[in-house]
């Protein structure tokens, strides 16, 4: 059933009321493809959701919005030391961690709690405390808009880099991702020196983590930084960890000797919430927006604010660490 003005407010996480001229929810691959194949939608142009967790509305949606609710986990494979899990598109990424931790798959425990839903991961290459996607990635399959058929892609297919894929590049609007492949371990091999892990492990007083441990550690510590959705509309990080040549790196440290750098290759990646504190913009507050309080790089909606707001008060944020750093920044989310 295809829904005509549908306020969007309850479909993203910043709580902007932009309304869609037109919504269809999809449960599985038969309902999209019959969407895409509906001949009095042809015309419309088409808009893909799904948990709504890296979207600005600045406006009102006037399109066909494809509301990706295609559900499954199931196990399709097992060898002596690895699991291949799939997950439908629209399930939500932190309760695909939740299965694969209780049922011994590792690989993503360090990925707990991120928002949205599994098929924005690999078009995102999701990443947080040493591990992105690209590192558990399998597969995917998607369906190609104009015809309906069903394509897979393998990692080498997606060209994952930093929060980036094929998919927001020369493939973007051409797809819809159906569900997603992880390969997963048997034998976890944990990364905890990454962030406060190690730190809220040893507040926790475990001394040999499991898997769920080290979940555990990392939605404590995501919870006590970044702001619930359901409380404070955000998307979690709204920029991107700006890459450098180590070549500014440096001119940069000479400068400010307290900037925070990490290897990324041959360049260094700088840390945009620091960048954006340093110039005074943690915890202001512009209008109906500002910049989350605990976390510098979180962008709020404090109850009313409009997508027009927030995108300015990102332009503001931009042009404040170019003329402080000469570095710059990148949104992460998609602004529509």
């Amino acid at each position: 059933m295809i829904e005509k003005n549908i306020s969007l407010k309850p479909y993203n996480t910043f709580g902007l009321d932009a309304e869609a001229k037109l919504l269809a929810r999809v449960s599985d691959v038969i309902d999209l493809q019959a969407v895409l194949a509906d001949s009095k939608l042809i015309n419309e142009e088409r808009f893909v959701l799904g948990g709504g967790s890296n979207i600005l509305l600045t406006k009102d949606v006037d399109a066909l919005v494809i509301k990706n609710e295609i559900s499954g986990i199931q196990l399709v494979e097992e060898t002596d030391d690895s699991y291949i899990v799939r997950s439908g598109a629209g399930v939500v990424w932190h309760q695909l961690v939740m299965h694969c931790i209780e049922n011994g798959y590792a690989g993503i425990e360090n990925l707990s709690l991120i928002p949205g839903n599994v098929g924005a991961a690999p078009m995102q290459n999701i990443g947080a405390y040493g591990v992105e996607l690209k590192d558990v990635f399998h597969s995917l399959e998607a369906v190609e808009i104009t015809t309906g058929n069903v394509q897979t892609f393998s990692a080498s297919d997606c060209e994952f880099g930093y929060r980036e894929s094929v998919f927001k590049r020369k493939l973007k609007g051409q797809f819809i991702i159906s569900s997603v492949s992880l390969l997963l371990t048997k034998e976890a091999k944990l990364n905890t020196s990454y962030g406060a892990i190690e730190e809220e492990l040893e507040r926790l007083k475990i001394q040999s983590p499991s898997t769920k441990d080290v979940s555990q550690a990392v939605i404590n510590i995501r919870q006590s930084k970044l702001p619930d959705p359901k409380v404070l509309g955000n998307s979690g990080s709204f920029f991107k960890n700006p890459v450098v040549p180590t070549s500014k790196f440096e001119e940069l440290r000479s400068m400010f000797p307290n900037i925070p750098g990490y290897p990324a290759g041959e360049s260094t990646k700088l840390a945009a919430g620091w960048l954006i504190e340093q110039c005074g913009w943690k915890g202001k507050v512009v209008g109906n927006a500002g910049s989350h309080a605990k976390q510098a790089l979180v962008l709020v909606n404090y109850g009313n604010a409009t997508g027009v707001e927030i995108f300015n008060l990102s332009e503001q944020i931009m042009c404040s660490v170019y003329d402080t750093f000469g570095v710059q920044l990148e949104r992460e989310v998609n602004v529509y």
